[in-house]
């Protein structure tokens, strides 16, 4: 290594899973992220919350006193790892204001406050950067900002939740429910001891409006992404969907609408499973692009976990370091376009509709007659006996949630119908 580079030293805040694999590598592999940076990087300090001895940390870089971190006046990159909105929030914006540059994983604080820490870094001339934020080692935030920087992208389409594929995954491939695949999440760890933030679609949800603001250029943040998890998804709803040779999967959708407004939505999806996404199983992520130019794109890789992710905060970490080393930043935020959310009750789609009815004649008449009452259109239909009652499974052509909603209320209230079981929304070609 030259021995006339700049020595840069980084504080790190946290020191869980991803934290302790930064520190790790950052150790490891110190001389070969030295040459590439074009400087020596040293991490001088790691802040957490209980000072307890840390896996392969010198307990002299520890330290409970974040704020020092932040304060340092000879730490130039602050590396936050430990999540939560406060007091990360407080600590970036003071590292900023000390003329630090940031990089950070925690993508909940970037979806509620993002504006506000872009702003700031800003104005104090610094790096903000997140790739480790969506989708752990996949490439996303680099590529949609810098590689499809001169394309139009019109929409991101995305399985961005580990724990909630690995459960539809399992669902779909071995029959189970979804209480039962979720306690094996747990036991794996897959999934948290309350999986709320996870199986409610809220993880998702935050990683829908980073990709979405960047996609759109716009600052679209957490309250504004439609949210609807998979606990309601049962096996019988996923048993439907491969007779007709599809899958189901939480996805997070970013997309323009003919009013060039942004819907940004997360929910799940029936997908026939020649689509690319369809195939992508148990923990792996993965983000389908669509733009005018480059067309169809797919990032695939591991979405989660303590390596994958640090290897995202130490691609983070070179590209910042560069900067740093010759008085430079890189890329901020990008929010010139400043475009509106759509309302979800406007959002077109085709929808799987299953339902019990009465088993009789004339049913099949009554219950199209509703659809078209409000202006729905039947693709396809399947019909089954099930003792005294008939399955229906109604597959429409595209819809608005508000006529498709309507519809579910009439559909309740009829004395032929004995339940409505599931709407799910539909994409590509399921028959």
């Amino acid at each position: 290594m030259d021995a006339g580079f700049k020595t840069i030293s980084i504080g790190m805040l946290g020191a869980g899973v991803v934290g302790s694999q930064v520190a790790r590598l950052l150790q490891s592999d110190r001389q070969e992220l030295s040459d590439r940076s074009g400087a020596l990087l040293v991490l001088k300090k790691v802040g957490v919350r209980s000072n307890t001895a840390r896996d392969g940390i010198d307990s002299s870089m520890i330290t409970t006193d974040l704020h020092s971190i932040v304060t340092d006046p000879e730490i130039n990159i602050v590396i936050e790892v430990m999540g939560g909105i406060e007091p990360a929030r407080t600590l970036i914006l003071e590292a900023i204001k000390n003329k630090k540059s940031v990089i950070t994983a925690n993508k909940a604080l970037l979806a509620t406050h993002g504006h506000e820490l872009f702003n700031a870094a800003d104005a104090a001339k610094v790096d903000l950067y997140y790739e480790a934020a969506v989708a752990g080692a996949i490439p996303i935030i680099r590529s949609m900002r810098e590689s499809l920087a001169g394309d139009q992208i019109t929409r991101v389409m995305g399985i961005v939740n580990g724990t909630t594929n690995y459960i539809l995954t399992k669902m779909h491939e071995e029959g189970r429910d979804f209480k039962d695949v979720l306690k094996e999440a747990q036991a794996l760890g897959y999934a948290e001891s309350d999986p709320t933030a996870d199986v409610d679609g809220h993880d998702a949800a935050a990683k829908a409006a980073l990709l979405a603001g960047l996609a759109f250029h716009s600052t679209v943040t957490i309250d504004e992404v439609y949210c609807e998890g998979i606990s309601k998804i049962s096996i019988e709803d996923v048993n439907a969907a491969k007779r007709m040779n599809a899958v189901i999967k939480l996805l997070a959708i970013a997309e323009i609408t003919v009013k060039d407004e942004i819907s940004v939505r997360v929910h799940p999806v029936m997908l026939p499973s020649s689509h690319p996404l369809a195939s992508v199983r148990d923990v792996f992520n993965a983000i389908y692009v669509e733009s005018e130019a480059a067309g169809e794109l797919m990032f695939y890789g591991r979405g989660a976990g303590g390596a994958p992710t640090a290897s995202a905060i130490l691609g983070d970490l070179v590209a910042v370091t560069r900067h740093r080393a010759y008085s430079t930043v890189g890329y901020g935020e990008s929010d010139y376009a400043d475009l509106d959310i759509a309302p979800m009750s406007e959002v077109k789609s085709q929808f799987f509709v299953r339902l019990h009815v009465a088993d009789k004649s004339g049913v099949l008449a009554s219950i199209a007659q509703t659809f078209a009452s409000e202006n729905i259109s039947i693709q396809t239909v399947h019909q089954a006996g099930i003792g005294k009652d008939a399955e229906l499974v109604v597959v429409t052509h595209s819809a608005s949630e508000a006529s498709l909603i309507a519809c579910m209320g009439k559909l309740a209230s009829m004395e032929i119908v004995t339940k409505v079981e599931a709407a799910i929304r539909v994409e590509g070609a399921v028959a």
